[in-house]
């Protein structure tokens, strides 16, 4: 039992429980512990850009097969688009079939307009922008751009660029790889301090979402929270860990690899928390430096598994709730909305709304105000949101990886059937 206490994964663990009795008990002092899991996220974040940087330079430097990296890098927009169009299908389908909205007979004149507050305005600018916008917004205005942003696509596409560059170059290019090597070797070490505070950033996100919301808040509209839990449980479970087993590995081996920071994303809702010990434990588990650096991140802005059923879910619930007619046409507006409209969600401040706002501005016959009512649970389904998302990147990054032969396999099963040590360096 000590040995559990003294592991991340058990501190985080009796964190999670503190964190419920302290908002149960004490919830307006709770409220206030909230800067713990803020500052602890702020932490992960500054350090990010960095280490894509590191890892992506290095990963493509160190290949030196360019042709490599760019086969790495269409296979897995490939398969991006494969699953999230699976994804946003299966959120229309379980909408459709159980029809969570249905019966609620909601009069859109009778709501609130003000709740929404500046996501609209967002709504409109993602909206209107379009595609060439989206596509210009990957480009930083100087180098140094995404890193004072903290824009992990502007960071990975001059990354890109670098490391061909310095693997086209040949042998005088090899001093400056090396040296981004060492500072990548740093950069994790200072991750792993940071990480060690993840018991507190868990302690202060828990006790303030119980000493707000309460611990029986998911009482409101409990039908649409509980389809989507399951939805996205079944996507994980059924066609993830079909992907896996075609890949040869065992989902819920990864799942238990990467239990601490399932139970970090799980209670601040945020998979930018663990971005960089995700990336450390499956280069870890012998994939390819650069595969790891290209998918991992570009993952996070195209690979939202989790996000895309919600946004189809949604939309069809609100159809719904509103008395709001749909036809096979308008489902399948819906989907060839979201499959553009879901690219733009990570980095966008209250993005699950702003671009679910998005995606019915461009269906006009939804009530775009109808996502009141969704904002009022948005928070806890949060929680299944980003465990999609991260369990859908680690799987695409085994998928990619079994798919250009860029795992050692004989050490990712030693390392999942725990034969080889799963803890990182701290």
């Amino acid at each position: 039992m000590s040995r559990l206490y003294k592991s991340l994964f058990g501190q985080v663990v009796l964190a999670l429980i503190l964190g419920v009795i302290v908002g149960l008990v004490w919830p307006d002092q709770a409220i206030q512990l909230k800067a713990l899991g803020d500052g602890f996220i702020k932490l992960v974040k500054m350090l990010i850009p960095f280490i894509v940087f590191t890892v992506v330079v290095h990963g493509i430097a160190g290949t030196g097969d360019l042709r490599r990296v760019g086969r790495v890098g269409v296979k897995a927009l490939i398969y991006f688009e494969v699953v999230t169009a699976i994804a946003l299908a299966l959120g229309l389908v379980l909408a459709y079939v159980f029809q969570p909205g249905a019966g609620m007979n909601v009069d859109p004149g009778s709501l609130d307009a003000s709740a929404l507050g500046s996501y609209k305005d967002t709504a409109g600018k993602l909206a209107s922008g379009g595609l060439t916008e989206f596509v210009l917004k990957l480009i930083p205005s100087t180098a140094i751009s995404g890193f004072v942003s903290g824009d992990v696509m502007q960071v990975l596409l001059c990354s890109i660029l670098f490391g061909c560059a310095l693997s086209l170059i040949g042998p005088k290019g090899e001093r400056i790889t090396s040296l981004i090597e060492d500072l990548s070797q740093a950069l994790f070490k200072t991750m792993g301090l940071i990480i060690r505070l993840a018991p507190l950033g868990v302690l202060g996100a828990i006790a303030y979402t119980v000493g707000k919301y309460g611990i029986g808040s998911l009482k409101q509209l409990l039908q649409l929270v509980l389809l989507y839990f399951v939805s996205v449980a079944f996507f994980v479970f059924v066609l993830l860990g079909l992907i896996m087993r075609i890949a040869g590995f065992s989902l819920i081996k990864l799942l238990r690899y990467l239990r601490e920071e399932l139970l970090v994303v799980f209670a601040t809702t945020s998979s930018d928390a663990v971005l960089p010990q995700v990336m450390a434990k499956l280069k870890n588990m012998g994939i390819r430096d650069s595969t790891v650096g290209l998918v991992i991140p570009t993952g996070y802005s195209f690979n939202l598994d989790a996000f895309s059923i919600y946004i189809t879910l949604a939309a069809v619930f609100i159809a719904q709730a509103t008395n709001t007619p749909i036809s096979l046409g308008g489902l399948l507006t819906i989907l060839a909305v979201s499959l553009i409209t879901s690219k733009g969600a990570h980095g966008v401040p209250g993005s699950a709304i702003v671009v679910l706002a998005a995606t019915l501005q461009a269906i006009p016959t939804i009530p775009a105000i109808g996502l009141v009512l969704v904002l009022s649970v948005d928070w806890f389904m949060g929680i299944a949101r980003a465990l999609g998302n991260l369990v859908g990147n680690c799987v695409a990054t085994v998928a990619v990886a079994a798919w250009e032969g860029d795992i050692d396999r004989e050490r990712a099963h030693a390392v999942l059937d725990g034969r080889v040590s799963d803890e990182l360096p701290r």
